[in-house]
């Protein structure tokens, strides 16, 4: 697959400003060589290094893990989740990547004692059966929230790989609905049955 190509779209915008004379008109009125950029030929795009993209989708993500962990941490006292923030792009494509929100431990369904770690993608997509971690990627949603049970990485050069055992695949939760992604985390850290009601009513 080719290597994909970064440009500037700000800078794009700019140099499409419409021409309020040709250059060679005003020369011809005026006897002045005009300056303004405005009269330059249109500039040719500036394109991005796929590390420069990589630091503003870094930004982005940082960003919004943020919020989304204050959004959590501020529904109710008795349910606070560390705050565990890092993010990730995608190798061949650093305008696509994830963010991990938090972590924690709980009893999920019949299973006594999970792990699991929170993210947030700028894409929708399945959750790889393998080592790959996303597969199908689709960009016709701008996020993706999904939990996945997690244990500690093996034969792995990861600290903490999704653990399999739970569910089949791993994944607890997968939406591109922020309000049913706070829910279901809520759920998630819900330490009695009472309060997982109340969040259930939401």
């Amino acid at each position: 697959m080719a290597k994909l190509r970064y440009f500037d779209a700000k800078d794009a915008s700019r140099s499409q400003e419409p021409q309020l004379i040709a250059a060679h008109s005003e020369f011809l009125r005026t006897g002045r060589i005009p300056r303004d950029r405005r009269h330059w030929l249109a500039e040719e795009k500036r394109y991005l290094t796929h590390d420069e993209v990589a630091a503003k989708t870094a930004r982005k993500l940082q960003v919004a893990g943020e919020k989304t962990h204050q959004h959590i941490n501020g529904f109710h006292h008795s349910i606070q989740f560390p705050k565990m923030i890092f993010h990730r792009t995608l190798e061949d494509s650093p305008h696509l990547g994830y963010c991990h929100v938090t972590a924690s431990r709980t009893k999920f369904a019949h299973y006594e004692d999970v792990s699991w770690a929170f993210y947030i993608a700028n894409f929708y997509s399945d959750i790889g059966e393998n080592d790959n971690f996303f597969e199908r990627i689709d960009v016709g949603y701008s996020r993706m929230y999904f939990a996945v049970a997690i244990k500690p990485g093996e034969n792995s050069t990861e600290k903490m790989t999704i653990d399999r055992s739970v569910r089949g695949n791993g994944l607890l939760f997968r939406t591109h609905d922020p309000q049913a992604a706070i829910r279901n985390i809520l759920l998630l850290g819900a330490r009695n049955e009472q309060l997982r009601e109340i969040i259930r009513q939401l």
